[in-house]
């Protein structure tokens, strides 16, 4: 019960939205400032929640997307590229493998989840260029399991 109060504490206390990928999110900030073609902002940044009982679907940006972790239990980031399937396991307990950071490169396809299914995870994600959802790709279990049939298992967990 601890981790349900503590969710809707920060669902309210930072006006956290349903995101399509899944989870919660709110737009922090938005630069004024402009890419050279004048069309994106330089950076984008958000707080994005998720909790144990549901994840992150595959998808994929045209940006660097830069992971931050504030707290709660780890997140794993999982990316598929032509490099196969790699996760990454956020968190503060270096000693276990945990990073505070990580980097999405662009046009990579990723989605994360919470490794303790009663536990949540708050973390910032700062996308450069800018975020802008024109530039945002989901993924569906028939599309992704025709590009890395080795990964079935993880696409029909995010998908």
């Amino acid at each position: 019960m601890k981790n349900t109060n503590r969710i809707q504490e920060l669902v309210e206390k930072l006006g956290l939205l349903p995101h399509p990928e899944g989870g919660f999110y709110k737009e922090m900030y938005r630069s004024n400032s402009l890419t050279n073609k004048g069309s994106r902002s330089l950076m984008t940044s958000i707080y994005f929640l998720l909790t144990g009982s549901n994840y992150s679907r595959f998808h994929r940006i045209k940006s660097d997307e830069a992971w931050y972790f504030h707290e709660g239990s780890s997140l794993i980031v999982h990316e598929l590229s032509e490099n196969g399937y790699t996760q990454t396991k956020l968190g503060n307990d270096l000693s276990a493998g945990e990073k505070p950071f990580h980097l999405v490169k662009a046009e990579v396809i990723f989605g994360s989840s919470v490794s303790d299914e009663n536990g949540y995870a708050l973390v910032s994600c700062a996308v450069a260029p800018g975020f802008d959802f024109e530039d945002f790709e989901l993924f569906d279990y028939k599309i992704l399991q025709e590009m890395y049939p080795q990964n079935e298992e993880i696409i029909r967990k995010l998908s």
